[in-house]
């Protein structure tokens, strides 16, 4: 079952509502536009209610949606449908997005792919049987310098390789922390890997 195909009705709820929280910031997003535009809130309380959900949208949530800024269901299911960051079926509570664009596959990226699926036992699209890790391949998430990079949930982890990527998982898997960005030890944030390469200006004419 492929995250961007609807999930069966067996696992859709019968009814949607965000929870108090969510409602305060969902009317936060909505007070963003004027009267008569509040469809233009339409991605970020989608977003809102994928969270809450556990990370996927089932249909009734997307009504729900569609009900609150008061436009017709198909509005709501046509966003829905068309974004890739939105989830139509349940993944896992790591949600592993690998970058396959060209910087990314020249560096490695395959690597990274063929590490997740072995080590994780899953194709692409599929989520492990402990409902921990769900893998997938994504175009360009514009960390391009640090090549190769992951996505897992909101977090970006680049500078990887096949072995760093079995360690995050792992890592992951065990509840420890793991730092963010470049898994680099010589990197600082974008910088070039092996230091400084621009020409440094000493005053002589």
């Amino acid at each position: 079952m492929s995250a961007r195909d609807f999930a069966p009705d067996d696992l859709q709820p019968e009814t949607f509502a965000f929870s108090d929280e969510t409602m305060t910031a969902a009317r936060t997003h909505i007070a963003k536009y004027p009267p008569g535009r509040q469809q233009s809130a339409v991605i970020p309380l989608l977003d809102l209610a994928q969270r809450q959900h556990g990370g996927w949208l089932p249909k009734a949530a997307i009504v729900y949606v569609a009900e609150l800024l008061e436009i017709p269901d198909i509005r709501a299911f046509e966003v829905a449908t068309f974004y890739t960051m939105f989830n139509l079926a349940p993944v896992g509570r790591h949600f592993v997005q690998v970058c396959r664009t060209t910087p990314c596959w020249l560096r490695g990226s395959d690597d990274l792919t063929h590490a997740c699926q072995k080590h994780l036992g899953v194709g692409l699209g599929e989520t492990t049987d402990d409902g921990e890790f769900t893998v997938i391949e994504v175009e360009c998430l514009g960390a391009c310098v640090n090549a190769p990079m992951v996505q897992i949930n909101d977090d970006f982890y680049e500078d990887l390789s096949a072995e760093k990527m079995v360690e995050l998982l792992d890592a992951l898997k065990a509840g420890r922390e793991v730092k963010m960005g470049s898994q680099d030890p010589r990197r600082q944030t974008s910088a070039p890997a092996t230091g400084p390469t621009t020409l440094v200006a000493t005053g002589e004419v």
